[in-house]
């Protein structure tokens, strides 16, 4: 049986279905990932799951216990962040991080001795007396975590708590939160609408839309084998392309391609000239080049449709010119189809 069990949940507000019965199950030691846009429900559903909000429907357990909101958490070893981290602003980092051993009457020896093994684990030790408002927006963060943690919880429960600090600390963050969750061998829940947060963290995605699943698997699955178009566009970027512009005959699908699955050559590079059965072959015009940190996008006209083309950095030392013809050039097996 599954750690957690996730059975036909449903939930509305004001008369609007924001999760529609939703079916997940969770391993035990699992990081699985709910990612969506605002409004897809994946925050909804996780506090329903921390028994902090109900259900219209369905049935969560956790082990073998079944969630009821309103429940007190004694019955459940269940640990939570917050977006924004809810640390009481009168506690010092000490106080906040022991106050769920406290409230469990853990013996205050124990509650010292377990308060210092975390916060030398989060490499935050020195800060004991610091007030929330004297720490940094990533001290904070971790002092949220290791008050999670700390009560040593059967499942940790994550609301976007990389959302409120900047792209450095995101990223060294990133890598904290997934060491201590393999160390320790959590079950985790995370929640974000940042599809980079998702594909390096998780073992597993759930992409949801509307209340929905519209897919789950492991992160290349996600990437590389999108079930539909919406987890296609919103995981990363791909190009659409019309099946007809390659060949195809048959109209009922469509045709996606990655930006860094294509080439881009002169249009008389000795490249054009290539018979490769194994590789598609298109012209365009090329309009428009940005800088993306250590690659470059290319925008290309092909039949008045846009396709977008990732290469290295290295990218203006080829001698392009905006206006100019160009050849694309990918694999034939690069390509995925929908539908």
């Amino acid at each position: 049986m599954s750690h957690v069990q996730i059975c036909d949940v449903e939930k509305s507000f004001q008369g609007r279905q924001v999760l529609k019965g939703i079916n997940l199950q969770v391993e035990k030691g699992e990081f699985v990932t709910l990612l969506g846009p605002s409004g897809c429900g994946k925050t909804t559903l996780l506090r329903i799951i921390a028994g902090l909000e109900h259900s219209d429907g369905g049935k969560i357990f956790v082990g073998s216990k079944e969630i009821v909101a309103g429940l007190s958490k004694k019955n459940h070893k269940i640990g939570m962040v917050f977006q924004s981290y809810a640390l009481f602003p009168n506690l010092s980092a000490y106080e906040n991080i022991a106050f769920g051993l406290k409230m469990n009457k853990v013996a205050p020896q124990k509650i010292s001795q377990q308060v210092e093994e975390i916060m030398t684990i989060l490499s935050i030790t020195g800060k004991e007396k610091n007030y929330p408002h004297q720490m940094s927006g990533g001290q904070q963060q971790r002092v949220a975590l290791a008050r999670a943690l700390v009560t040593k919880p059967d499942l940790l429960l994550l609301d976007e708590p990389l959302s409120a600090v900047d792209a450095k600390v995101r990223e060294s963050a990133r890598s904290l939160i997934r060491d201590i969750q393999k160390k320790m061998g959590i079950t985790m829940i995370f929640v974000t609408h940042d599809q980079l947060e998702a594909l390096v963290m998780s073992d597993r995605i759930v992409v949801l839309d509307s209340g929905e699943i519209m897919q789950q698997g492991k992160p290349e699955e996600i990437y590389n084998k999108p079930a539909n178009r919406f987890v296609a566009q919103f995981i990363g970027s791909y190009n659409f392309i019309p099946s007809g512009l390659i060949g195809l005959l048959d109209t009922e699908v469509e045709v996606c391609i990655r930006p860094e699955h294509i080439k881009i050559v002169k249009k008389n590079d000795p490249q054009t000239l290539s018979e490769d059965v194994s590789l598609y072959q298109l012209q365009g015009t090329l309009k428009n080049l940005y800088i993306l940190g250590n690659t470059i996008r290319a925008e290309v006209s092909v039949q008045g449709r846009t396709l977008l083309v990732d290469q290295l950095n290295d990218f203006k030392s080829l001698g392009f010119v905006l206006n100019e013809d160009v050849r694309l050039f990918f694999k034939k097996d690069a390509i995925h189809i929908l539908g």
